[in-house]
């Protein structure tokens, strides 16, 4: 497997891990954080601008993880880069996000 292809199984990860706290937000009814916001980031997006925003980054997952090659979960190589992006990209969401909504 070419390096590229690990590269796209991680950021595939990531962007799965970003859709769900928009498309949660936004089906519950909620306002939630994206780029469109004012101040980006900070700033609240109404829910369907949430929807759309997860939506954007589901199709974004599904192409790197299942077009860029061909993922097995139960391959050891392809999950261990997958749930890596997984990882990074929640426990970073959890670090900006959390103190916006109560956390540290």
């Amino acid at each position: 497997m070419h390096w590229y292809t690990y590269l796209a199984y991680f950021f595939g990860g990531a962007f799965l891990a970003n859709a769900l706290p928009h498309v949660v937000n936004g089906v519950s009814g909620r306002a939630f954080q994206t780029p469109f916001a004012k101040p980006p980031g900070k700033g609240l997006s109404s829910p369907t601008v949430n929807v759309l925003w997860g939506f954007f980054n589901l199709q974004l997952a599904w192409l790197l993880i299942f077009r860029a090659g061909s993922f097995d979960l139960h391959n050891v190589q392809h999950a261990l880069p997958f749930g890596a992006g997984v990882l990074m990209m929640l426990v970073a969401s959890a670090r900006i996000f959390g103190p916006f909504h109560g956390g540290r």
